[in-house]
């Protein structure tokens, strides 16, 4: 998501991508980060399009669980990068995380490999299953948030490249990545027999040890800063810093504080751990997310130098981001409920040949490099007629047309009898809106974040930004459980879901009443801001 910002920012300037890109000459090492980032993107894309398929069809586990794993283990993938990212900064420095983390995938991988060559022996495939998700929960979070810094530290600041290496390069390397890889891995790995899924996850295992042997081989040589020293190696946190002189009075003064602040911070996780549990059970993957979700946001907010107007405009990205929640867990149901809709409900077939249902999540990757290229173009007509709308506006929208997405496929399946199977037109149709939400929605909300963010706390509240889409998969992975089961009626606050309209439906409320909301709320939040638009 973090590349549509870029995206969004530079085509919103007059000057054109590709004179740009003709006329200005990048550093040779930006090459290497696309190719990396291309690799890992199509591992993890890979993976994910047959993870939900694998699940069910291979391991046979009924779809609440399999999408409770999902949602698990997608949250997570959101969640871990606060850690990497502060074990980056702090004591491994970027070349060492990436390593590691991409190291880490690898294994993740081959465990995943191992475990769809072992179907017979029950027990030991699934624990190689978990073991493998593990593995590549912690080898994301070391990856995810190193890598992309790279790109930044490439240029001199204030180098009007930047803009196009983010957007061209990096934004086009994970695209590349999530729309090939669904096509590759799906191919050779959903044929029907569960016994195939392992050739998926082999592919994405050999493509994760690629960018190992090409990020190792090739980062002393091209991994370079503008002042010709290696790039990665100290950790930022080790760097020479300013030293802030206090008197011995404030130092006793703020060691008070912040002692105070901890025992808040404590009192407050163990009271949202123990509520959580009571929620959840022995759910420790909902627990720890849930409770990081609150007490992160609360940490900043005790921060005794903030001043009024910084304090609003947190509070601004702090309800959006409650919203955004909402957005995300009914988008990121592509890789649990919407797939199996796809591979069990939904006619595939093109002249006599079956598309596999993986394939369908190529349709987003499709879409985005589609439609952002147009979104930005429509906000700058809009803003030269002052019709812009507002950034809360901007997330309402997205909301909105999340929510159409999800009502164009309640038409599709309404009266439908069980074990008929609807067009694909209606798949490609929800697909395509969503698309558009996401473009309306995610730039803007990551641009506002960096806008409203008083700038000592600017990498914590983008973790803070994400981490409500750690939350978001997760719960999308318990919506994801109420898919519709022969013999099952399952439910939600009293909402009853017995076909794939009930279930489909749910979305459509709950998005639509977000937006509704939103919508309500966006003056009140304009004012909030304190000019910033």
């Amino acid at each position: 998501m973090s590349f549509l910002i870029r995206f969004y920012n530079f085509a919103s300037h007059k000057e054109n991508i590709y004179t740009i890109m003709s006329t200005s000459k990048h550093p040779k090492g930006l090459y290497l980060v696309f190719a990396t980032s291309t690799a890992e993107r199509f591992s993890y894309y890979g993976m994910r399009a047959i993870f939900i398929l694998f699940l069910t069809q291979a391991l046979l586990f009924d779809k609440e669980h399999a999408a409770s794993i999902y949602g698990s283990y997608t949250g997570l993938v959101y969640l871990t990068p606060l850690i990497g990212g502060y074990i980056a900064d702090k004591y491994w420095g970027i070349r060492r995380s990436v390593f590691w983390g991409a190291m880490m995938m690898a294994i993740g991988q081959f465990l995943m490999f191992f475990s769809a060559s072992m179907l017979d022996t029950k027990e030991l495939s699934h624990w190689l299953m978990y073991g493998g998700l593990t593995f590549l929960i912690l080898g994301n979070g070391c990856f995810k948030p190193t890598v992309s810094s790279l790109v930044g530290q490439l240029y001199e600041p204030g180098d009007r490249r930047l803009d196009s290496a983010y957007t061209i390069f990096f934004y086009m390397g994970v695209n590349v990545g999530s729309f090939f890889a669904p096509l590759v891995c799906g191919y050779f790995g959903e044929t029907g027999d569960p016994n195939d899924f392992k050739w998926g996850f082999l592919i994405a295992a050999i493509v994760t040890v690629f960018t190992v042997i090409l990020f190792e081989t090739q980062k002393s040589k091209y991994l370079i800063g503008p002042d010709g020293k290696p790039l990665g190696i100290i950790p930022d946190a080790k760097r020479e810093q300013p030293k802030e002189h206090k008197t011995v009075q404030q130092t006793a003064i703020d060691k008070d504080k912040k002692m105070r602040n901890n025992l808040l911070l404590g009192a407050l996780t163990i009271a949202l751990a123990l509520f959580f549990y009571w929620c959840f059970g022995n759910d420790w993957v909902s627990i720890g997310i849930f409770t990081a979700c609150i007490v992160f946001p609360v940490s900043i907010l005790l921060d005794g130098s903030l001043t009024k107007i910084e304090r609003d405009r947190i509070f601004v990205i702090y309800i959006i981001a409650f919203f955004v929640i909402f957005f995300w867990a009914a988008y990121e149901q592509a890789g649990a409920s919407l797939t199996l809709f796809a591979a069990e409900q939904t006619d595939r077939t093109i002249l006599g040949w079956e598309m596999p249902a993986s394939w369908i999540q190529s349709f987003n990757p499709f879409f985005v490099v589609i439609l952002a290229a147009i979104m930005p173009s429509v906000w700058g007509a809009l803003n030269k007629r002052g019709m812009e709308p507002a950034s809360p506006t901007k997330q309402a929208i997205g909301l909105l047309l999340l929510s159409l997405g999800y009502l164009v496929i309640c038409f599709g399946v309404k009266d439908v009898q069980p074990g008929v199977k609807v067009s694909l037109i209606w798949l490609t149709g929800l697909y395509f809106i969503h698309t558009m939400g996401e473009i309306a929605l995610s730039p803007i909300g990551l641009s506002m974040v960096n806008k409203l963010t008083p700038v000592r706390f600017a990498s914590l509240m983008m973790g803070i930004w994400y981490l409500s889409t750690s939350t978001a998969n997760k719960f999308a992975g318990t919506l994801g459980g109420l898919y519709p089961e022969d013999g099952k009626v399952k439910s939600i606050l009293g909402y009853q879901i017995a076909t794939m309209y009930d279930f489909f439906m749910l979305f459509v409320i709950m998005s639509g009443v977000a937006s509704l909301i939103l919508f309500l709320l966006s003056k009140k939040l304009q004012k909030m801001m304190h000019g910033v638009e």
